[in-house]
């Protein structure tokens, strides 16, 4: 299945991402190019929507993390939201929540 990847910017620095597809190994590096884009570009908060996510492996959730990171050292707000529910369980089993400020989702 093919990853689509849009950002849309709003008022005051504030970028949604959202996501839709499956994220694996064959693709991650697109998102973590449009993350990488927006934290570059001055962003003051960025929220990566992932409700039309279906499946992501290992290598998405370290592009999200790394996302994460690189936020927290620049000063933006960071946020995964709306995650599909079986997305959302993967997360929680690793302990992701809190780190990725998931908010919302099925």
């Amino acid at each position: 299945m093919s990853l689509t990847i849009n950002n849309t910017a709003a008022a005051k620095g504030a970028h949604l991402v959202s996501v839709s597809g499956e994220v694996d190994v064959s693709n991650a590096s697109e998102l973590r190019d449009a993350i990488d884009a927006v934290l570059s570009d001055g962003a003051s908060s960025v929220s990566v929507d992932i409700s039309d996510v279906s499946y992501i492996d290992s290598t998405g959730i370290g592009v999200l993390v790394g996302a994460a990171h690189r936020a927290v050292d620049e000063g933006v707000a960071f946020s995964v939201a709306n995650p599909q529910r079986n997305v959302a369980r993967i997360l929680s089993l690793l302990g992701m929540g809190e780190e990725l400020n998931v908010c919302g989702g099925d």
